[in-house]
């Protein structure tokens, strides 16, 4: 069975305030794109914009788009080099303070995404949820998220996966709210952007 809520606000009044959040970040914010394109074309090359497959809403595999923040270094054997060595200063900046997110508010307009919900994770993670943890997808992912301003990347995926299905039982405008209250503060205090062991995230591998 379902654990989604679909009330009055999650069925209709979400998506609305969704468009609205998403075409008012665009237009306002036309600059700082520009700005943000412009020094990734300088620093990181082509592509300037991220492309990478991502399940949302019960599961349906859409685009998520992002700035790119990594470098194509490749090794002797013509693989990627690790995340860590890819990543650079500027690109550490552009995560750091959420502005290699800007073009998911593209991804909000078309309806794949949310200005609130779980995130979006790696494709190759759907075969390591267990029953519970499938729940996640019952709402569009989000920008942003509860477990993203309950430590993000510095907390454990189960704790994460909790806080997901946590707000998927109990969605709200009110919750939206709050959690839109806190994803401002989490992002000037650059809270949680690293775990412990990485300064990237580490790969869920599953749950026992």
């Amino acid at each position: 069975m379902k654990q989604r809520k679909d009330g009055f606000y999650n069925r209709y009044i979400k998506r609305i305030l969704d468009i609205c959040c998403a075409l008012a970040a665009m237009i306002v914010f036309c600059w700082l794109y520009a700005i943000v394109a412009i020094l990734v074309r300088v620093k990181l090359g082509n592509p300037v914009i991220f492309k990478q497959p991502r399940p949302g809403k019960d599961e349906k595999i859409f685009n998520l788009y992002k700035f790119r923040t990594m470098t194509d270094a490749w090794d002797e054997n013509g693989e990627l080099l690790p995340d860590e060595i890819r990543l650079t200063k500027f690109g550490k900046f552009l995560r750091s303070t959420s502005l290699d997110e800007l073009p998911e508010a593209w991804n909000i307009l078309k309806g794949d995404m949310s200005v609130v919900g779980p995130r979006p994770l790696l494709v190759k993670y759907l075969p390591r949820y267990n029953e519970a943890q499938h729940h996640r997808h019952d709402v569009r992912p989000g920008l942003s998220g509860y477990a993203q301003v309950n430590g993000r990347n510095a907390i454990s995926w189960e704790e994460k996966f909790e806080m997901d299905l946590k707000y998927v039982k109990t969605v709200s405008f009110v919750f939206d709210l709050q959690i839109l209250l806190e994803t401002i503060r989490v992002v000037f205090r650059r809270d949680g952007i690293h775990s412990d062991t990485s300064d990237t995230i580490d790969d869920f591998i599953g749950t026992n």
